[in-house]
């Protein structure tokens, strides 16, 4: 998790179902730029999801035979007609790497709850500026695993909640809500002021997680890749600790770190039953 990790440090290329830089992006790219736009879904377990929830609207269904074939083996409604394409006319939609498995939906973006209405029990995790797709995807299945109500993000230099990151997700997108903020020490204040404790997750922590008196409801923090936590949300938070490893390597991605946190936070909580 820590921001020291020093292998966040290293300017990642685009691989596979990675975003592109400007000029070699995707369409769905350009069009999500416009705040109007829909979420692009696609891949099996994403699409199948957003089909089964009912507050997702679905606006178009582009599916190849196989994939209308799987859904109706499924016994999955497709909401609206879809259109029967060949799969290479998905790769010229979304991309050569990403892996569509012949499903490709538009959607509305979800509607999110307001930071004052989040449930006063269990944990949300609060994202500090992280940026890569690949791992607020991965946080996010995993936050559906553990039963976290919400995920809190920053509106600025935080992924959009389509393409790559939905795909990461694999269908956690449809489970767990984003709530996107403006200013993240003024959320962490309302998150504090309401009863939650705001525990950040830093390399430099004062205190293992494990050693911490934690109780309901519980926020939390986890810092960008690189960076960590900014040093205005350090202060902001109620702790800030540490994840202690006993191994040579002391540092986690911050999707593993994440993942790490919420089994020591719902143990310690007794949320595991």
């Amino acid at each position: 998790m820590s921001g020291r990790d020093k292998q966040q440090r290293f300017q990642r290329t685009p691989g596979k179902g990675q975003s592109r830089p400007r000029g070699g992006a995707p369409a769905w790219r350009e069009r999500r730029e416009r705040p109007d736009g829909p979420a692009i879904l696609y891949g099996w377990h994403t699409v199948a999801a957003a089909l089964a929830n009912p507050r997702r609207r679905i606006r178009k269904l582009l599916l190849t035979e196989n994939a209308a074939r799987r859904l109706s083996d499924e016994n999955i409604d497709t909401r609206v007609p879809p259109e029967i394409v060949r799969p290479h006319l998905l790769d010229a939609r979304l991309g050569p790497d990403a892996v569509h498995q012949g499903f490709l939906a538009e959607a509305d973006p979800l509607t999110a709850p307001e930071l004052g209405a989040l449930p006063r029990e269990g944990i949300v995790l609060v994202l500090d500026q992280i940026t890569d797709p690949h791992n607020v995807g991965a946080i996010m299945r995993s936050a559906a695993a553990f039963a976290v109500n919400a995920i809190v993000t920053t509106a600025r230099h935080s992924p959009e909640a389509t393409g790559v990151l939905a795909k990461s997700a694999s269908g956690a997108l449809e489970l767990v809500p984003l709530v996107s903020v403006q200013n993240l020490a003024r959320a962490l204040s309302e998150l504090h002021d309401t009863g939650f404790l705001t525990v950040g997750l830093d390399s430099e922590g004062s205190a293992d997680l494990g050693s911490v008196e934690l109780r309901q409801p519980l926020a939390l923090v986890l810092g960008a890749e690189g960076k960590g936590l900014r040093q205005l949300t350090r202060q902001t938070c109620s702790v800030v600790a540490r994840l202690d490893m006993p191994g040579a390597i002391k540092s986690l991605n911050v999707s593993n770190a994440a993942v790490l946190a919420l089994y020591i936070g719902a143990s310690r909580l007794g949320l595991m039953k």
